[in-house]
Order: C-alpha cells, then structure tokens, then sequence
C-alpha cells in the first residue's frame, strides 16, 4: 500500500456506547448499532492524508463507492477492511480479527510506525492502541488525548459536564452562556423539576447525559403537555419510563429557548481541532440544519451565514473553549453547538469531543476549494435525506440518476454523495457546492426532482 499508511477507524457507537449498551428495546438497540454502522463510510471522506490510508469500516463499500472517493478527494491509495464480526465496539472487533491485526503490522512497515486516527477517542480506541504498543509498533495518535487525560472526551462530550464547564467559567467568559437549567438523577425527580418548569415557562428541555443524533433528547414546546401540574408531572414521566437509560443516566434539565432562525438558522455552530502541539485551530462556522424534534440533518456554510458580530463572538467562545480543553490534555477535534435566542443571545447547547456531523463537509469543501472555502462557495449538507419508497437504490444506480447535478471540477458546483450504506436504510447523504445561496438551492432542488422522477 506504499510507505506512509494512515488507519482509520469509524468507531462511532464507541463514543455513545455506555448509551446504547443501556437501551432496553432490543430492536431499538440494533438499529442505533447498524445506524452508525451504515454512517461509517461517510466519515472516510473526513479523511484525506498525502499518502495512503487504510480505512477499518463496520460495513463494507463497492469498489465504486472507493473509487469515487479516491477521485473526489484526489487520493490513490485507499483500502477498506471490515472486521468479521460488528458488535459496535469495532476496536474491541479489530483486537478478535488477527487478519486485521497483521494488516496493522504490515502497515507499519519496517520502522514499525503507524499513525491512528478515529472517530472518537473511546475507552476501546485507548485499549487497541495498548495492545498495538505491546506488540511493538510505534502507534501516533495526533487527534487523540493521552490516556491519563481521556476522561476528556466524555466528561466534557457530556451534557452535564459542560454544563459545569460554563458555570465555572462564566464570570471569565461573559458570552459563555447555557439556558437556565439543572440536572438530576432518575425519573421521578425529573418529572417533577420538568413539568414545574413546563407550566411556569410553557416548554421545557430534557437530555440524557449523553444520547446521539437526537436519541435521549426531548423537546416540548408551547402546546404540547397539559399545563395543570399534576397531569405534566405524570405525562412526562410516563414518557421517560419507556427507556431505562433515562433511569441510569443524569437528566438534564433546561429552560426551552424559542429560536432565531434568522441566526444560523437558529443554531450556529463552530468547530475547531487541537493540534498534537496545544495549539487551538479554528476550522469552520455553520448554521445547523435541524429537524423539529431536536435531532441533527446536516449543515450550512458560508461566511455570511451568521453576521459579524455573531461570528466574533462564536469564534471568541470556541477559541475559550478550546483553550481549557488543551490545557487538560485534550488533542482532537471538537465543536460547540449553540441556539440563538430570539431576545439576541446566543446559548451554548452542548460540545461534541470528537469529530462531528459536519467535519467530513469541511475536509471536502477544504480539499476542493482551499482554506478560504467559506469564501468561495456556498456549502449545504445532508445527513439524513429520506429517499422515495418502493425503489431500492443502488450506489452506481444513483449516480447515474442524479448525474446532470453531480459535483463537477470545472463549474465547481453540484452534489457530492457521501455515503453508500445509508441508502440500505433509505437514506441519502449528500454534500451541495454552489457559487452563491442561491445556486445551492437551486441544485439541491433539481436533485430532489431527479429523485422523485
């Protein structure tokens, strides 16, 4: 595979893994497995090192969808592996799977060096990189804590954890700011303290200490639960006992904040990565692109995305932000999420210690129009595009469908399809470049046609 080999490992559900490994319906237990199974090949396309690179998916691809990686991202030496078996724990995977194993030595090479890169920073990745260590091989890891410092990624990567984050580092940091809120343990407590909050402020947040892509969060606005006390408090906790990680986990409570939508689509977002040396990058701003009920669909870039004084101020909190991180050893790339309110302030929400939703969006958008991309073209993603029923879709079949849009190096506008294994869900995802907002727009609804033809 050549000299410089770079692996990496899309061990998702490891970074949710305490959350999942809680849920008590065995089918919603497999499907958040095989979700993020099926999300593993979108994150090859965050990855694009100058020499080759060995990727470790849950699921395999079509050499089609290899290809059209390679030629995209402009690399020409990739591989993919699968382990035999996926539980989740895709590191714990990798350590049964010896072919695998050997594949790592041999990329290794002679000087036994091997550069190691993954989704998350996960307690599986940690140990992997252990046993690798024992059997000599020199492992890098740049976008990941030392193990003493990796109770970063999930006290931080938590609800409550950056909730404690901001209320120690407000009178510091006055921008840094959360809605009015609290967390507690157990569902009985949380009933009570949520529906109080409901009828005395008509809406009310609930998060799981740590859920993913809209699992373990509940929203309720204006309308939605009775406003007599009594009937809130057993409605809401009706709703909580039907999963046990609400029981398991800390609750967290907060004030619901009706959005701006004229900021950032009501929730900016800024990403940044810690380099191996310390030093806080800034990568990109986005608006977020959300459904109804909390959950993530993609995102939204471009410089005037949000107004000047929005982006000082998102970019000045993440910089913060990522300034604590670094100090207590954090390496890698994180975000913070926030919902602009309607009164002008910007709340933080939460902070994902790992890579995101969008950190694939901005290694496309980099490796094809440059650092200043922001600058140069209008970015729209998609994570979770339903797909037309009753047509089964293939990888080759759709690119053929949607070829009169398809991203071309010479206007340098269309759409970028990033993942073949969400399509056995009935899924798209799919990144959009256009010159300005409009032209964005304008081809992700051409797309949306060629599809329903």
């Amino acid at each position: 595979m050549g000299d410089e080999i770079t692996v990496y490992i899309a061990n998702m559900s490891e970074d949710v893994w305490p959350f999942i490994s809680s849920i008590s319906d065995k089918r919603m237990f497999e499907f958040e497995i095989e979700d993020n199974a099926h999300l593993g090949d979108r994150d090859i396309f965050a990855v694009a090192p100058n020499g080759g690179i060995l990727c470790v998916l849950p699921r395999p691809v079509s050499d089609a969808y290899l290809a059209y990686y390679q030629q995209i991202m402009n690399i020409t030496n990739a591989r993919v592996v699968v382990p035999p078996k996926h539980t989740g724990e895709i590191c714990e995977d990798i350590l049964r799977s010896e072919e695998i194993m050997g594949l790592f030595v041999t990329a290794a090479g002679e000087n036994k060096s091997l550069t190691i890169l993954s989704y998350t920073t996960s307690l599986q990745f940690l140990r992997l990189i252990q046993v690798l260590r024992e059997r000599g091989i020199r492992v890098n890891t740049p976008e990941a804590p030392k193990e003493e410092d990796s109770w970063i990624v999930n006290f931080f990567g938590s609800k409550s954890g950056i909730r404690q984050f901001v209320q120690k580092s407000g009178a510091v940091e006055p921008d840094l700011r959360m809605p009015d809120g609290l967390f507690c343990v157990g569902i009985d407590d949380a009933a009570r303290i949520a529906a109080n909050k409901y009828v005395a402020r008509d809406g009310v947040v609930i998060k799981t200490n740590k859920g993913h892509s809209g699992s373990g969060v509940l929203i309720f606005r204006p309308g939605q639960l009775p406003q007599q006390y009594s009937v809130c408090r057993e409605k809401i906790r009706d709703i909580l006992s039907k999963d046990v990680f609400w029981d398991r986990f800390p609750i967290v409570i907060e004030d619901y904040i009706p959005a701006n939508f004229g900021v950032g689509g009501g929730f900016p977002n800024v990403e940044f990565k810690v380099q191996k040396s310390g030093k806080v990058e800034f990568l990109y701003y986005c608006g977020m692109r959300m459904t109804p009920q909390g959950a993530f669909r993609g995102v939204e870039i471009h410089h005037s995305v949000v107004s000047d004084n929005v982006e000082a101020q998102i970019i000045d909190t993440g910089f913060f932000v990522g300034e604590q991180y670094a100090k207590a050893g954090y390496r890698g790339y994180y975000d913070v999420d926030f919902v602009a309110g309607r009164g002008g302030e910007l709340f933080v929400t939460e902070s994902n210690v790992r890579r995101t939703g969008g950190t694939h969006v901005y290694a496309v958008a980099s490796r094809l129009f440059g650092r200043e991309f922001m600058y140069e073209t209008y970015t729209l993603s998609c994570n979770t595009y339903p797909l037309p029923k009753g047509k089964r879709n293939t990888f080759v079949g759709l690119l053929g469908v949607l070829g009169p849009v398809l991203f071309d190096k010479k206007s340098r506008e269309g759409v970028v399809l990033v993942s073949e294994n969400m399509l056995e869900m009935g899924q798209m995802q799919y990144i959009i470049f256009g010159q300005n907002k409009r032209r964005a727009i304008e081809i992700e609804t051409e797309m949306e046609r060629l599809l329903r033809v």
